[in-house]
């Protein structure tokens, strides 16, 4: 009669709720926007589950800020933490969190060519080394909508993809002139100032990122 009766309460619980009774810890591999990294879960129950990952994005890449034309040397260690509501108890989630760690942009002008600084046409002699750093915000809040069956199905092998926006405030704007025939000239560094100035607005697309990640689970 036990066996009867355990057996009639096993076919009434969805294989969803099995999956987490079963095991509700998961490793993962993924990769997108945030660069890639790993990630590991774990299911409270069939409506929460808890995340930790770290992403790595570094890249090298041309790009122009300010009509002058730099290699941007981009710089992402983003460790993250986050909250999967799954409100029908399905594979569909909303997602809360926060992305942490070092995200830097290193630029560096091309040299042994004239560079327009504040309107006004420099040399490569005059203007020397200009570099310059955006620093985005250590901590960034993130929301996100995704798909994740990792607890949610007999197989131990999930997949999961999300997508959504990290926000943050304004990044952190330098620029310099390094070993240039004005580099020392106070007029021609007040330029270079009014240049960080025209940088840090098109830094300031940086306050908001697109993240789109598609990732592989296997639940233990």
């Amino acid at each position: 009669m036990k066996s009867l009766l355990l057996a009639l309460v096993l076919a009434g619980v969805p294989a969803g709720v099995l999956a987490q009774t079963d095991s509700r810890f998961a490793l993962g591999a993924q990769i997108g926007t945030p660069g890639a990294g790993v990630q590991a879960q774990f299911a409270v129950n069939r409506h929460f589950v808890l995340g930790g990952s770290y992403d790595v994005l570094q890249w090298e890449r041309d790009d122009t800020y300010s009509d002058v034309d730099y290699s941007a040397d981009v710089d992402f260690q983003s460790p993250g933490a986050f909250v999967d509501f799954h409100p029908f108890g399905n594979a569909f989630f909303v997602s809360g969190g926060a992305y942490f760690g070092d995200r830097s942009v290193d630029l560096a002008a091309d040299e042994g060519e004239s560079i327009r600084i504040g309107g006004t046409e420099f040399t490569a002699e005059e203007v020397g080394r200009l570099t310059g750093r955006i620093d985005l915000e250590s901590t960034a809040p993130f929301l996100g909508l995704g798909y994740d069956n990792t607890f949610t199905r007999a197989n131990r092998w999930g997949v999961r993809a999300v997508a959504g926006a990290v926000f943050g405030d304004a990044p952190t704007v330098s620029l310099s002139s390094v070993g240039g025939t004005l580099s020392d000239n106070a007029l021609f560094q007040a330029l270079v100032d009014l240049e960080a100035e025209d940088l840090q607005e098109d830094a300031d697309d940086y306050k908001v990122l697109p993240v789109i990640q598609l990732g592989v689970s296997y639940r233990f």
